[in-house]
């Protein structure tokens, strides 16, 4: 914003609950005061919501075409994740002017390293399996720590590298009960007490599908969340070790950002102000390498980020 102020002199709005505010018309203006000191500010200064532009009475593109030209607006600079940006896309292909800003902890999308939110669930995550290790080696328990991760596992794979955990569960390698139990074991052989990191999207590979037993959001996707409250019970029946489920949930989406995402938000931004200026419709700023570069929103939402095989072999090599 600071950017677009002092090089393009332009002005800037910011919707209120992401997109509900652009259906029903909710703005508030922003000038550099407004977002003076925001980059160790954690959540959003605009709120969010899982509101689908095209439902409603005032929802789809032309109506949002009239309500933006009614405000004024120019311009849409979509700042989110999957949900966010798909929206985004079909809006871009139905002519609204979009350019997207990638921000998911899920690091979901493709067409990016990174998106900022990410670097900071993980420094969430770490801490909390290395603060639940402490009760599983007191107590001798196997304690199970689910993390987000709807189709990937980042998080899971990231914290629980950092944190040493015995194994990890992720959306992308369905794993059957019979090789977590034996790396359970494995761990309890060796006197300790067994520490998994599991994303809430991992299936067990008799499941058909992730579990979930919350109904669906805005978007009809499945509610997730559950799955380490699934396996412990499971685990404790087959190896004897009394086993506790942990889900950390929201408290990695909330706090103070890491330092990372805040340097990383920043160029994000900037860039993104430039492809409004240069009027690239439909296009996304994301890192690759060190480097910001544009690509379509088109192809960050057409495939998922995931967790390449090599990487979780990696990891497996410390398992149990």
């Amino acid at each position: 914003m600071l950017k677009g102020d002092r090089a393009y002199d332009a002005e800037f709005v910011g919707f209120r609950y992401g997109w509900r505010g652009v259906v029903n018309g909710d703005t508030i203006p922003i000038d550099r005061h407004d977002v003076r000191g925001l980059s160790r500010q954690g959540g959003t200064i605009l709120g969010s919501s899982r509101t689908n532009p095209y439902e409603g009475e005032r929802g789809g593109p032309e109506n949002i075409r009239r309500t933006m030209a009614e405000l004024g607006v120019d311009a849409i600079i979509a700042i989110g994740g999957e949900g966010t940006l798909t929206a985004a896309r079909r809006l871009s292909d139905e002519g609204i002017n979009i350019v997207g800003v990638p921000k998911t902890i899920d690091n979901d999308l493709a067409g990016t390293d990174y998106s900022f939110g990410f670097d900071t669930a993980v420094e969430i995550a770490t801490e909390s399996i290395d603060r639940v290790r402490t009760t599983a080696e007191s107590h001798q328990r196997c304690i199970l720590v689910e993390v987000m991760g709807r189709h990937v596992g980042w998080i899971a794979l990231h914290s629980g590298m950092a944190a040493g955990a015995h194994a990890i569960l992720i959306p992308e390698q369905p794993e059957s009960i019979e090789q977590i139990v034996e790396w359970v074991e494995s761990v309890r052989d060796r006197g300790r007490a067994p520490v998994l990191a599991v994303s809430e999207g991992f299936r067990l590979s008799t499941m058909e599908g992730e579990h979930s037993h919350k109904g669906l959001d805005a978007f009809n996707r499945p509610r997730l969340g559950g799955i380490a409250e699934l396996l412990a019970p499971e685990i404790e029946a087959r190896t004897g070790i009394e086993s506790r489920s942990v889900a950390i949930g929201h408290v990695q989406r909330g706090g103070v950002p890491s330092a990372y995402d805040r340097v990383l938000a920043t160029r994000l931004g900037m860039h993104a102000v430039d492809a409004v200026t240069k009027e690239q419709w439909g296009t996304m700023v994301a890192l690759r390498g060190t480097d910001i570069v544009h690509t379509t929103i088109a192809e960050a939402t057409g495939g998922l980020n995931v967790v390449p095989t090599a990487r979780y072999e990696e990891a497996a090599v410390l398992f149990g």
